[in-house]
């Protein structure tokens, strides 16, 4: 991953010795104490006739970590990471205006984005205060938000394949039929009620993936692997990557972790990613509210639990459930080669094979880590239990 640059001077198709162009001079280009910073926003604050050209420079900034690989959500969940609501706002805002003249080709991931941003703003959004009253506090927002943006480094450019990117958006009515049963296995509290439906989902999603894959198998224009993003957002954000990446391998997929800006990049074809982002937000809703009723019950028994406790809860889950998928996944292979075999193993093959070569190619060299924090007997065996719930059951032939 390429390090952090800066440039050295504002755009030239901005006047220079502007409000803006001072104020960045100062908070952006160099390396300001809290002091400068002040400065910077109060030259903007007390100029109101800079807020047009302030907000285009932040679309600017948009549009150049666009460039570097960077999608909505990234930087949405980047700027949640590293400062705080108020820039949240004003991040999102700004993405969903830099959207209208944004007149590059995006594709379907990309447009789910920008609904998703949308939507959750409109939700979210507070009443409207009184005209911006405290505008130095706004500028500061302002500026500490351009300054992350600034700085942010390429990552892995993650074009969607053409074929992908040019179908019409309509969403299959498989999919619709599996969120509402993951949905139904997230909400109820019977642990048995909850592994049928996991199992049924993870059943329609087989079925999917393999009428995909054949289909792709028969059309002249050959389908190709894409690939995605997926918040892993901390506490224990170790223990839920490797649960993303155990979904991602029971799904044909391969996952890669990258730490420090909270994300795994999944690589696979279009319907093996759907799933592997419903499969796993399913199972992290699910084993989030198995730990909480197993802490409360070892508080109640009056064993104090803590960090210990719920990292080797997580630790315990992630390991078993990719043990159990892992398991799945070789059952419903072998059984499928019993009435598929001719048309079936080649194209599963081949989509691996094409799957490996895009992830070695998007990321030449990955590193591997061993869990930390696992030290909490109590956790371990409670969160192996919760997996064994949550367990998805060996599918049927797929004939």
């Amino acid at each position: 991953m390429s390090t952090p640059s800066t440039p050295s001077t504002p755009s030239d198709a901005n006047p220079p010795g502007s409000t803006v162009d001072r104020a960045f001079q100062l908070a952006l280009y160099a390396d300001p104490g809290a002091a400068v910073l002040d400065t910077a926003a109060s030259l903007l604050a007390a100029d109101p006739a800079a807020d047009g050209e302030l907000v285009r420079r932040g679309e600017e900034f948009l549009a150049v970590a666009w460039r570097r690989g960077w999608q909505p959500a990234d930087a949405v969940r980047m700027v949640r990471r590293e400062l705080d609501d108020a820039h949240v706002r004003l991040v999102t805002e700004l993405v969903l205006a830099q959207a209208v003249r944004d007149d590059r080709p995006r594709g379907r991931r990309w447009a789910d984005q920008l609904a998703d941003l949308g939507r959750h703003h409109g939700e979210t959004a507070a009443p409207a205060p009184a005209p911006r009253s405290d505008r130095f506090s706004h500028a500061t927002a302002v500026l500490e938000l351009y300054r992350l943006l600034l700085r942010l480094p390429a990552l892995e450019p993650l074009d969607e394949p053409a074929r992908q990117r040019h179908a019409p958006r309509s969403e299959p009515r498989v999919l619709a039929r599996i969120r509402a049963l993951l949905a139904k296995a997230e909400a109820t509290g019977y642990p048995d009620e909850a592994e049928a439906l996991s199992a049924k989902a993870q059943e329609l999603m087989a079925r999917h993936s393999v009428d995909e894959a054949l289909l792709a198998a028969r059309t002249p224009d050959a389908d190709a692997p894409g690939a995605c993003r997926i918040g892993v957002d901390a506490p224990y954000e170790q223990a839920k990557a490797v649960l993303l990446d155990a979904v991602a391998t029971a799904n044909h997929c391969r996952a890669v972790w990258n730490e420090p800006f909270g994300f795994s990049t999944v690589v696979g074809f279009e319907p093996d990613l759907e799933a592997v982002e419903l499969l796993y937000t399913s199972l992290l809703v699910q084993a989030t509210t198995a730990m909480t009723r197993a802490e409360a019950a070892q508080r109640a028994g009056g064993r104090k639990r803590t960090k210990t406790f719920r990292q080797s809860f997580l630790a315990a889950y992630a390991h078993r459930i990719g043990t159990r998928l892992a398991t799945a996944t070789a059952e419903a292979t072998a059984l499928t080669a019993e009435s598929r075999a001719a048309d079936l193993l080649p194209v599963l093959a081949s989509r691996e094979a094409a799957v490996t070569a895009a992830t070695d190619q998007l990321f030449p060299e990955t590193t591997t880590s061993r869990l930390r924090g696992v030290s909490d007997a109590a956790g371990w065996t409670e969160g192996s239990r919760a997996a064994d719930r949550a367990r998805v059951a060996a599918r049927r032939p797929l004939a």
